[in-house]
């Protein structure tokens, strides 16, 4: 099979194959040589563009959180109301997950074990999806008159509850009689009616 340059080569290209192979073949089993022959370059093509496959999944997580980040920083600034704000972000984070199963997984499922530690810079922009929701969490206990002393906490055990069911959405495991907008929407209202104080956190030892 003919080859193309490696200048010649899209790294859009190479991005959305690798995106594709990875969830289909998983993390372990993907290689460069794979994603050449799927491409159709050689693999000094890709390391042309990209100096390894952890670099090549890095740029992944960054789209994936990137696309994320893009849509709650909207969200954030077209909804003054805290109680509307925070259900919006909530749902932008569903249809987001849900629209976007390859990126979901890659940014969320993957073993870090398994790959090289992911840039310090990098993790620092997709903590902005947790922060967004934080800053929501605390302006909302506001509006509620209710003390929430670690409203980063509670975004994580949010985002927590939410991941769960996007895992089991995606996993067919939930009963097919239960649609999956009664779930999203249902869950939405639990998050804005729970006791979203925390108590204080346990000191290290």
């Amino acid at each position: 099979m003919a080859t193309l340059p490696k200048t010649e080569i899209n790294p859009r290209r190479i991005l959305d194959v690798t995106r594709a192979l990875l969830v289909q073949q998983g993390l372990t089993q993907l290689s460069i040589r794979m994603i050449a022959r799927a491409v159709g370059c050689s693999v000094g093509s890709i390391y042309f563009h990209f100096k390894n496959k952890d670099e090549l999944i890095h740029a992944l997580i960054e789209e994936g959180f990137d696309k994320l980040v893009a849509l709650q920083d909207a969200t954030e600034a077209a909804i003054t109301d805290p109680r509307s704000r925070l259900s919006a972000l909530c749902r932008n984070y569903y249809n987001f997950a849900l629209s976007n199963p390859e990126y979901y997984e890659i940014m969320f499922t993957l073993k870090p074990e398994r790959m090289a530690r992911y840039p310090a810079e990098k993790y620092r922009k997709a903590r902005r999806s947790v922060e967004v929701v934080s800053r929501a969490v605390e302006a909302y206990s506001r509006q509620q008159k209710t003390d929430i002393p670690h409203p980063y906490l509670v975004a994580h055990l949010i985002w927590c509850f939410m991941h769960g069911i996007v895992t089991l959405m995606q996993a067919r495991r939930i009963d097919r009689s239960i649609l999956p907008e009664a779930i999203i929407e249902t869950s939405i209202q639990q998050i804005l009616n729970l006791n979203l104080s925390t108590p204080p956190l346990p000191s290290g030892g």
